[in-house]
């Protein structure tokens, strides 16, 4: 049409005086008519009124179906998009099975593009290298010679220098094709013929998964290990209504080629229930110690579809912009044993806190977004793990019917053809006079034919007969051949007849895979979940000091900072403090703890430990109100670290200077807003001091400025709600002055230790306190005196614990309790620490035996 000679249409009307005087009156055409005067003859064409949008509409709706049917979705059957399905055909007919000599792969590109796939070899040859590679495919399809690209990312080579043949799992796909068992169809120039699916004996849609983005929609299917989805296709042939759950029972989960982990199976539950889910996959590290006190982690295996070398580079890069601490060498070991990938700390480095940053930061830890998208009947579908599997099995039983009917008609038509032997060789004298009578072939076909009631393909074979099936052997030849081709019509009748048979052949093919080709699983699931990794994990959890001064500056140091001493050292400076600040509270909590702080008028805040800013020794620290929403006039004045403040049980018991006592429960603390809840009904002269964590089944101490103490049971606080007032807990001595400076939890199996202004310090053995009703005056527990001066602090502690006493001046010793011998109630006690004369003890903090670090001897002149 292009070439022809388009004529020029005669518009000249039939009646001229109907022609318009002048240009601007000319009557409009039709479009349609219009169109159609255009073309030659206007013969053989139909011309069709439509929008542009319409048009358009139109052509698009058939490139996207064509996009999803003939390029991007694997077929539920077979498993194989068109392009891969032309590589194996084009490989069949090189006859490239596993046995024979590889060919170049630039012949079977070009023999697919030329025969099969109508896009050129340079499209075909990108699909025939991921079939060959054992990185992408848990079970290769094309057995490869040459470069055909790693897991580094590096570029196959050439077409022209790589070889290929078809792997066994391969000739598994195309068994039984020339019986009948598939559908044919005209290739794309209508030269031969290409089968619409594969007979598919290999499950390997399943098990090899797939990938492909079309128009609207896209497909993401993860590799299977062969010996689980065989055992599951076992169990849904004889229980064709099993639920995705049962079929877990078999199926683990995805096997990738590459090893790796899964973490957990909630993703992997819906992705099979559902068709869409997200499985969490992550690479298998150790944490390897080596010389000089540093270690390594050492990456052996990765997650699917995760380059190695882009991985190396990706951290060497967050190394080079300073984005992570503690990597000091980065080397790839890999060899043809295995991947090895080892990345060298820093000694002060925190291995597992590296690794949480590589694993939220890299592809060490990557998502495999599950969409198991696949065409049944030509139709996209969203299939569930029972159906991918069920549409298998169906595809299965129909490729086996067909091939039965195959040899069935087959094993009919050779049968017919020796019935008319049989018939010929029992006439055989009036045969062979027949024949000679006759002047033609097929003027004896006919008289065959007629005489011995034959069918023209019988009478040709006789015709067609030897002289050597004349002889006696080969006549008994022909009368075992039919006799065995009875029973191979009655067999293949049989199964037709019977569908449990069909089963039955089924099982027996799956078990001959299972057997030759079943292997280990790879990729190991771990059965805990995936979560999402949090600044928290990226923090090492240590034990960490943690003091406040009295103005509101916090801070955090490592434990083994302060060197354990004897008693009587001069101690270390612990803070440098602004003038006329002091350090009022201190206390040891990991980095993973929450903290609550209480303040002087009642109200509690929450923060993390790793929030507190940790610094050197005598820096002075960060102020609370940065960190917290504390009101206005406000003073901390009580920290209790909890674990998990959610899933603790008891009570939280609040003291006071003036000497009242609460009790609340502990669950009423679950949801702290940022600017705090009020916890205590505080009196105008009074301030909340001191909150310790009960059972609800412990005994209470408190001790008072003026050297008295109180025992009395928890149980006697009455449970009040989280923001009432408390109940006297002991009666103040009239003296001016006395207050309440200590209250804890009694330990009958520890000792009370008291320490005075002046340094002075005693423990006693709780026997020596007696319980007591609450409110009263309780009893004496130290000797006061000018030496001594008012008692500072009191603490429960064991002769095995260390003592962590800070003064006003931000002075801080370290000691053993044991140090400090026991001794009665009344009596003064021995020095902690020596002072200066302007110093005075702020605050001792207890360091229980059970949370000691390995320490060095202790220094008595440490300063």
């Amino acid at each position: 049409m292009a070439d022809e000679e388009v004529p020029t249409p005669d518009t000249t009307p039939e009646n001229p005086d109907d022609q318009p005087d002048t240009p601007d009156e000319q009557p409009e055409a039709p479009v349609a008519e219009t169109a159609t005067a255009l073309l030659p003859n206007n013969a053989g064409f139909e011309v069709v009124n439509t929008t542009l949008e319409d048009e358009m509409r139109q052509s698009y709706l058939n490139y996207a179906m064509s996009t999803i049917i003939s390029r991007a979705l694997p077929d539920v059957r077979d498993g194989l998009k068109p392009v891969q399905r032309r590589i194996l055909m084009a490989m069949s007919d090189l006859n490239l099975t596993p046995g024979a000599q590889h060919r170049k792969s630039a012949k079977i590109a070009g023999d697919t593009s030329g025969n099969y796939h109508p896009h050129g070899e340079a499209v075909v040859y990108p699909t025939m290298v991921r079939m060959a590679q054992d990185f992408s495919l848990r079970y290769p399809l094309v057995d490869g010679q040459g470069n055909f690209g790693s897991i580094d990312g590096d570029p196959p080579a050439a077409m022209r220098y790589t070889e290929a043949r078809m792997s066994n799992f391969a000739t598994e796909l195309l068994q039984d094709l020339d019986r009948e068992t598939v559908d044919w169809t005209d290739n794309y120039d209508q030269t031969r013929q290409e089968p619409t699916v594969l007979p598919g004996k290999f499950p390997n849609l399943i098990c090899n998964g797939g990938s492909g983005i079309a128009v609207g929609m896209a497909t993401n299917i993860p590799p299977h290990n062969l010996r689980e989805v065989i055992d599951a296709l076992y169990h849904l042939i004889d229980n064709p209504d099993a639920t995705s759950d049962e079929l877990m029972t078999f199926i683990k989960g995805p096997d990738f080629p590459t090893h790796g982990l899964i973490l957990g199976t909630k993703g992997i539950r819906q992705a099979y229930a559902t068709g869409r889910g997200s499985v969490i996959m992550q690479a298998r590290t150790t944490i390897e110690p080596i010389e000089n006190g540093r270690n390594t982690i050492v990456i052996t295996e990765l997650p699917y579809q995760v380059i190695k070398q882009r991985l190396i580079e990706q951290i060497a890069d967050l190394v080079k912009q300073k984005k992570i601490e503690g990597i000091v060498n980065l080397n790839d070991y890999t060899d043809k044993t295995g991947m090895k990938v080892v990345i060298e700390l820093k000694r002060e480095a925190y291995p597992k806190k590296v690794l949480n940053f590589l694993l939220k930061h890299t592809p060490m830890r990557s998502t495999f977004g599950v969409n198991m998208i696949a065409l049944i009947e030509g139709q996209p579908q969203i299939l569930s793990l029972p159906q991918v599997l069920s549409a298998f099995l169906k595809h299965r039983r129909e490729v086996i019917v067909r091939r039965t009917i195959f040899e069935l008609n087959k094993a009919k038509a050779r049968a017919h053809i020796l019935e008319g032997l049989r018939i010929a060789l029992d006439f055989l004298d009036e045969i062979i006079a027949l024949i000679r009578a006759s002047r033609t072939a097929e003027i004896a076909r006919t008289e065959m034919m007629a005489r011995f009631t034959l069918s023209q393909l019988q009478a040709d074979a006789i015709l067609q007969m030897q002289l050597r099936t004349l002889t006696g052997l080969a006549r008994e030849q022909v009368e075992n051949e039919y006799k065995g081709l009875l029973k191979e019509i009655g067999f293949y009748e049989d199964i037709l007849a019977t569908p449990a048979r069909v089963e039955q052949i089924i099982k027996q093919e799956l078990k001959f895979l299972r057997d030759k080709y079943g292997d280990e699983r790879r990729t190991r699931i771990v059965p805990m979940e995936a979560e999402e990794i949090g600044d928290e994990d990226l923090i090492p959890e240590e034990e960490m000091i943690v003091s406040i001064t009295r103005d509101g500056y916090i801070k955090r140091v490592p434990k083994e900072t302060y060197p354990t001493q004897h008693r009587g050292g001069k101690g270390r400076i612990g803070a440098t403090t602004k003038e006329e600040d002091t350090i009022e509270h201190l206390f040891i909590a990991t980095t993973h703890h929450y903290i609550l702080f209480f303040t002087d008028r009642g109200r509690v805040y929450r923060l993390k430990a790793y929030e507190v800013p940790q610094t050197s020794r005598t820096a002075m620290g960060s102020a609370v109100i940065n960190l917290i929403n504390i009101q206005p006039g406000e003073r901390i004045t009580a920290t209790v670290p909890i674990k998990d403040y959610k899933e603790a049980t008891g009570y939280l018991l609040l003291a006071t200077e003036c000497g009242e006592v609460k009790r609340t429960k502990l669950s009423e603390f679950a949801n702290l807003r940022n600017n705090g809840l009020n916890v205590f009904d505080i009196e105008e002269n009074d301030s909340l001091k001191w909150v310790a964590h009960t059972t609800g089944e412990n005994e209470i101490i408190m001790v008072t400025r003026k050297g008295m103490s109180i025992r009395f049971h928890e149980n006697e606080v009455p449970s009040r709600g989280r923001a009432a007032g408390g109940v006297r807990g002991i009666r103040l001595s009239e003296e001016k002055g006395d207050s309440v400076v200590g209250m804890a939890l009694v330990d009958p199996e520890l000792d009370l230790l008291v320490i005075g202004e002046r340094g002075i310090s005693k423990r006693t053995p709780f026997k020596e306190y007696r319980s007591q009703s609450r409110g009263g005056k309780g009893i004496l527990t130290m000797a006061l005196s000018e030496k001594t001066g008012d008692i500072v602090d009191a603490q429960v502690v064991d002769k095995d614990d260390r003592l962590l006493i800070m003064t006003r001046e931000g002075i801080t010793i370290r000691l053993r309790v044991d140090d400090i011998r026991s001794s009665g109630r009344s009596t003064q006690g021995v020095r902690a620490i020596n002072l200066s004369d302007n110093d005075t003890v702020a605050s001792v903090e207890r360091i229980t035996a059970d949370k000691l670090p390995l320490e060095p001897p202790a220094d008595p002149n440490a300063a």
